[in-house]
C-alpha cells in the first residue's frame, strides 16, 4: 500500500467520528429548535394558560412516567431489539402492586413493598421477553406482541377489570410529595435520565449494547455474550416499566389494567424522534429526553386548544414518519 493511500485511510478513520459527532450535535440542536417552536406555538395559541408554572409542572409530570419507559426502550432499540409490550407491563405491574394482599403486606412492612412488587413484576416480564428472544430465537416483534396480549389479559383477570385504589397513606405521602413545588416523580425521571446516560455512554455495558446493535456477529466474535446481554437489555426495560407503574400509581393513586394504553407507540416514537436508529447500533439518551418533551408538549398544546385525540394521533403519526425519513438521510450521510 502506498504512503498516500495509508495517509488517506488514516485521515478517513479519524474524520468519521468527528463527522458523526457533528451530526449528533446538529440532531440535538434540531430537537431543541423543534421544542422551542412548539413552545412558541403554545404561547401564541394558549397564552398564559401555556406559560403558567402549573402548566409547565403538568407537562413535566406527564412526561416523567412515559419518559422512564422511553429511557429503557432506548437501550433495547440501540441493542437491535424492539418491545411492544411496555404499556401492558406497566398495567400488570400497577395491578399486581395494588392488590389487597400487596397493600396489606405494605401496611405491616412498609410502602417499599408496593414499589419492589411493581419493579419485580416488570423485571420478570422483561426476563421472559429476553429469554424468548435470545434463547427461544423468536423475533422481538412477535415475542413482545405475545407479552402485550398476555400481560394485559392477566392484569384484567387479577383486577377483575376494576380500578384498584391505593389506600396505603405512607406510599401516597412519600411518592406524592412536592419538594420545592415539584412532584417527586419529576425528580425520579431526572435521576433515571442521568443514570441512563451514564450507563449507555460511560460503562462497558453501554459499549456492549452499541456493539450488539451494530453488528451481532462481530460482537460475538469480540467475545461478547450476545444472548445474555440481550436478556439484560429486556430485563432493564422491564425494570423501567415497573418504576413507571409506581410513578403512575402515585399520580393517579390507582392500579388498573387500562394503565399504559398505547405507551408502546409513545415510547418508540420518542426514542426514534430523539435520534436512536431503529436498526440498532446508535442511541442517545439525551435525544430521547427531547423526544419525550416534544411529544408531551405537543399533546399539551393540542389539549389547551381543545383539539381531539384523533387529531393528536394523526399529528404523531406524521411526526414519526418525518423523523424516520430524517434518520435515513442522516444515516446515509454518516456512511
Amino acid at each position: 500500500m502506498s504512503t498516500s493511500s495509508v495517509a488517506g485511510s488514516t485521515q478517513q478513520t479519524t474524520a468519521t467520528p468527528e463527522r458523526t459527532r457533528s451530526l449528533g450535535i446538529a440532531r440535538n440542536l434540531g430537537l431543541v429548535v423543534a421544542l422551542v417552536v412548539l413552545c412558541v406555538v403554545g404561547l401564541i395559541t394558549a397564552g398564559d394558560r401555556f406559560a403558567s408554572s402549573n402548566n409547565i409542572i403538568t407537562i413535566l409530570s406527564l412526561a416523567s412516567a412515559i419518559g422512564v419507559v422511553a429511557i429503557g426502550m432506548t437501550f433495547v432499540i440501540t441493542g437491535g431489539g424492539i418491545d411492544l409490550s411496555v404499556g401492558a407491563i406497566v398495567a400488570l405491574s400497577s395491578v399486581w402492586a395494588s392488590t389487597t394482599g400487596t397493600q396489606a403486606m405494605a401496611e405491616s412492612v412498609g410502602w417499599i413493598v408496593i414499589v419492589t412488587t411493581a419493579i419485580g413484576v416488570g423485571i420478570a416480564c422483561g426476563l421472559i421477553n429476553g429469554l424468548l428472544i435470545a434463547y427461544g430465537k423468536i423475533v422481538p416483534f412477535i415475542a413482545t406482541l405475545a407479552m402485550l396480549a398476555s400481560a394485559r389479559g392477566l392484569a384484567e383477570i387479577i383486577a377483575d377489570r376494576k380500578t384498584q385504589i391505593i389506600r396505603d397513606q405512607a406510599f401516597k405521602d412519600a411518592l406524592g410529595a412536592r419538594p420545592l413545588g415539584i412532584p417527586v416523580i419529576v425528580y425520579i425521571f431526572a435521576v433515571v435520565v442521568v443514570l441512563g446516560w451514564f450507563l449507555l455512554n460511560r460503562t462497558t455495558f453501554g459499549r456492549r449494547t452499541f456493539a450488539v446493535g451494530g453488528n451481532t456477529e462481530a460482537a460475538r466474535l469480540a467475545g461478547i455474550k450476545v444472548q445474555r446481554h440481550t436478556v439484560y437489555l429486556y430485563a432493564l426495560l422491564g425494570a423501567t416499566c415497573g418504576l413507571a407503574a409506581v410513578m403512575l400509581m402515585s399520580r393517579t393513586q390507582t392500579g388498573s389494567s387500562t394503565h399504559g394504553l398505547m405507551w408502546e407507540l409513545d415510547a418508540i416514537a420518542a426514542v426514534v424522534i430523539g435520534g436512536t436508529l431503529l436498526s440498532g447500533g446508535r442511541g442517545t439518551v439525551t435525544g430521547t429526553l427531547f423526544g419525550v418533551l416534544i411529544f408531551t408538549t405537543l399533546t399539551n398544546v393540542f389539549t389547551l386548544n381543545n383539539l381531539s385525540t384523533s387529531v393528536q394521533a394523526v399529528a404523531k403519526g406524521v411526526i414519526i414518519v418525518v423523523a424516520v425519513l430524517l434518520q435515513q438521510r442522516l444515516a446515509n450521510r454518516s456512511t
